[in-house]
């Protein structure tokens, strides 16, 4: 009886460890693909694969885990290591034009993760998650940039969500590929 204890307890130690160190990997991905941005001449947002790597954590670690891996590198940036596009930091960066994209991209996840956790093995659901989820971000950006940059709403969403359609429906498709490969591979190691 004792040792099955120690066994159930050895067990629970080794898969919160693993849920750790899970959340610090995309946590990393994110704060190593994050930076990497292309700007845009008719845009004050550039392009960045933060999205795409919140697609992954999700379809990874599942809603919960994966917004608190968005959220650790958000904390990250936010007291000043530069992680944000452009590797950029701190609080001038979330409180400027581009920061409600930022902000919105934990919209973005908790409702991706959502559907993904709830009909991962149906694809339509996903994907429908996936643009709903965009879109709310996108949402939330635009009207933030467009109060910070005075821009009108209309202004704000052909700078910030236009340009951006085809390279974020082709990340959604990319993860929709790639992630639950990856989070087949994970739950038969016990990772997951």
């Amino acid at each position: 009886m004792e040792s099955s204890i120690k066994s159930n307890q050895t067990v629970n130690t080794n898969k919160k460890t693993s849920t750790i160190a899970l959340i610090g990997v995309m946590a990393a991905v994110t704060c190593i693909l994050g930076p990497m941005s292309i700007p845009l001449p008719i845009s004050p947002v550039p392009i960045s694969l933060t999205n795409f790597v919140i697609y992954m954590a999700i379809y990874v670690l599942g809603m919960k885990k994966g917004t608190i891996s968005y959220l650790i590198y958000l904390l990250i940036g936010f007291i000043g290591i530069p992680v944000f596009s452009a590797f950029t930091s701190g609080p001038a960066k979330l409180l400027g034009p581009t920061g409600g994209y930022l902000i919105g991209f934990v919209f973005m996840a908790l409702i991706c993760g959502f559907f993904i956790d709830q009909w991962c093995s149906k694809m339509y659901m996903c994907f429908i998650g996936m643009v709903i989820g965009t879109a709310v971000c996108y949402l939330f950006g635009t009207v933030w940039l467009a109060y910070q940059a005075g821009m009108s709403f209309g202004a704000a969403l052909a700078a910030g969500v236009i340009p951006f359609l085809p390279g974020d429906l082709a990340k959604i498709v990319i993860a929709m590929i790639i992630g639950p490969q990856i989070r087949r591979r994970l739950a038969s190691a016990g990772l997951n």
